[in-house]
């Protein structure tokens, strides 16, 4: 997926989940966090940050806040809406005959619906932008929503369907990402119920740059 109209500028603070303020060409600009997670190890005054302004009209804040680089010259993509993208351009790619987006099941959305002739299967997708000595990590702030998910797919596995959960690690390098216990335990239990259960926990490692995600490989599904 490829972003338009994408600016670098230095982050100065984070005023609250949703805006920062950001140096650029000068100016403190506020701008829109596309990341409700913590980013305490990326949101660090003086980091050098991207944007990218969509121009949609009657908007507060004129760009959003996509990327950014991590202390060593990481360069991680925290646009939380960018997962399924790059997941949906991959599934493409998968000789599916049907893929559906947001497709109901149980009490919950789950992120995709694959058909490959009589099979069917659900796929949940994560974004995970946590790195801790070369390792991913999710989450980095605890997610119910996740833990419901979750929670669906095994229902679903456990009626024949097939189930992943899919993990889009948001920078260059990292092929791994297991489940972060310290910050939620509910998750790493579920996500180890999950796998017993029989979803598939598919690693989907990414090339990014400042106005794009691609995932480079994946598991096939």
């Amino acid at each position: 997926m490829r972003y338009q109209n994408v600016v670098q500028g230095t982050f100065i603070d984070r005023l609250n989940r949703f805006v920062a303020r950001v140096e650029l060409d000068g100016r403190t600009e506020t701008v829109h966090v596309k990341n409700t997670g913590r980013c305490r190890e990326l949101l660090l005054p003086g980091a050098e940050v991207y944007l990218t302004a969509p121009g949609t009209p009657g908007r507060k804040t004129a760009y959003d806040l996509i990327a950014v680089r991590k202390r060593g010259g990481l360069l991680v993509n925290i646009d939380s809406q960018a997962p399924n993208a790059a997941a949906r351009e991959w599934l493409d790619t998968q000789d599916f005959d049907e893929i559906a987006a947001e497709y109901r099941f149980g009490g919950s959305r789950i992120d995709f619906f694959l058909r490959r002739r009589n099979e069917r299967r659900l796929m949940e997708v994560k974004g995970c932008t946590l790195e801790i000595g070369g390792v991913g990590y999710f989450p980095d702030a605890p997610t119910e929503r996740g833990v419901k998910h979750i929670r669906e797919l095994i229902r679903a596995r456990a009626e024949g369907w097939g189930a992943a959960l899919a993990f889009v690690i948001q920078m260059d390098g990292i092929t791994e990402v297991r489940p972060n216990t310290e910050t939620h335990p509910e998750f790493a239990a579920a996500f180890r119920e999950a796998r017993a259960a029989g979803v598939r926990i598919l690693f989907l490692p990414c090339h990014v740059e400042p106005d794009s995600l691609m995932v480079i490989y994946g598991n096939v599904m």
